[in-house]
């Protein structure tokens, strides 16, 4: 179907305006008409026109001075304008008509198939014009969604090329990782080989055994760590990392860690200390809950070695919260969020210890229970660590 031509056609008077419009008016076109130029230009501003049709003689503004007006205006002055003016006098005006942006003359009196074969000729060329422009705005609509579907692919490339990064450095951490305590078991075992063969049983008296014992454990509990934050993570990248809440004392617990960490923080020569309240009943993951102090706090030994240690626990706001402090080399501001991102480290992972995996694991776990985590810092001056948690875990107060 053709889209509907819209023609303005305007002469002070109406026998005139009633001719042009019997001769124009055809299926495809609609003519409107304008007895002055103020009415011709209400009209402009009202429609998008494939020709004006102006007589030259009109009483006020004249046709010179109305098509003058429709050139300097943005909206109006790409359109067609065919003057009709007499065949004598008038003929004088034709310089001045194209000067005002005319495009053709029509003489009275006006000969019928010369107004059909023009209006004819530029409602053709306004339709070619029109398509030219919809097929323009479909090709820059097309370009705009071919330049989205770049940038998603550039953003996409830039992801994989991102996870293959961190795919080769998480493989160089968990071999860097895994290798320090499995040389150090390697050595120990060794050295008790060697002394076996030199029949040295003084080696594995009780005091000497039990350091050994001891030394074993905490290289076999570093192990343990790194695989339980890998099977934590690939737990959190599937969604099924579920927190499993009970009643218990959370001032107990705290304890409990705080007392199981004495002799981790008496090898980084660190005090640690705790300020709890004697009970608070909290109803939450206890096992995840030590899971994020002990995360917490063998932090604070690794950055704060020889500096001392609090853990503080606090009712706060309808819920608890756990304070880590340390003095030791603190966060710089723009690395305080970045840390809680996977293999993310506030230090070089050349001089840092470990994954990079805890930080983003605490944080998972607190946010499982409703609850956030933050840190406060300056670098040189220690950071604190911060754990709010709702007295009972999210997913039971809403089943509540």
């Amino acid at each position: 179907m053709l889209t509907e031509a819209q023609i303005l056609i305007v002469d002070d008077l109406p026998e005139n305006l009633l001719a042009l419009d019997a001769l124009i008016r055809q299926p495809g076109i609609a003519v409107h008409q304008a007895q002055s130029a103020d009415l011709a230009l209400a009209l402009l501003l009202e429609q998008e026109f494939a020709l004006a049709i102006l007589d030259v003689q009109m009483p006020g503004m004249n046709g010179f001075e109305l098509a003058e007006l429709m050139r300097g205006t943005e909206r109006t002055r790409h359109i067609p304008i065919v003057f009709v003016s007499a065949a004598g006098s008038e003929l004088g005006y034709a310089f001045r008509g194209y000067e005002s942006g005319a495009v053709d003359f029509l003489h009275k009196p006006i000969d019928p198939h010369a107004v059909k074969s023009k209006v004819t000729v530029f409602v053709d060329l306004w339709r070619q014009r029109r398509a030219v422009r919809t097929q323009l705005e479909a090709l820059e609509d097309a370009r705009r969604r071919q330049q989205v579907l770049l940038d998603e692919l550039q953003t996409t490339q830039q992801e994989l090329q991102r996870a293959v990064r961190m795919r080769d450095e998480f493989m160089s951490m968990v071999s860097h990782e895994m290798r320090t305590p499995l040389n150090t078991l390697f050595l120990e075992a060794q050295v008790r080989k060697m002394h076996l063969a030199r029949g040295n049983l003084k080696a594995f008296e009780p005091a000497p055994l039990k350091a050994m014992v001891e030394r074993d454990e905490r290289q076999i509990q570093a192990m343990i760590r790194l695989i339980d934050d890998m099977l934590d993570v690939t737990r959190l990248q599937r969604g099924t990392l579920s927190i499993t809440p009970r009643r218990f004392d959370i001032a107990v617990t705290l304890r409990s860690i705080v007392e199981g960490f004495c002799q981790q923080a008496a090898a980084a020569e660190c005090p640690l200390a705790l300020e709890a309240p004697e009970a608070l009943a909290v109803e939450l993951d206890e096992f995840r809950v030590e899971q994020v102090v002990a995360n917490l706090l063998t932090n604070a030994f690794r950055y704060g070695p020889g500096k001392p240690v609090q853990v503080e626990l606090r009712e706060h706001e309808a819920g608890v919260e756990i304070t880590v402090r340390d003095s030791g080399r603190g966060i710089a501001a723009e690395d305080t969020q970045r840390i809680f991102e996977q293999f993310e480290r506030a230090v070089d992972n050349r001089v840092s210890a470990g994954l990079g995996l805890g930080l983003f694991i605490c944080r998972q776990i607190v946010e499982a229970h409703g609850g956030r985590i933050w840190v406060e810092s300056e670098p040189g001056r220690g950071s604190a660590f911060f754990v709010w948690l709702p007295r009972i875990a999210a997913e039971v107060a809403g089943e509540t």
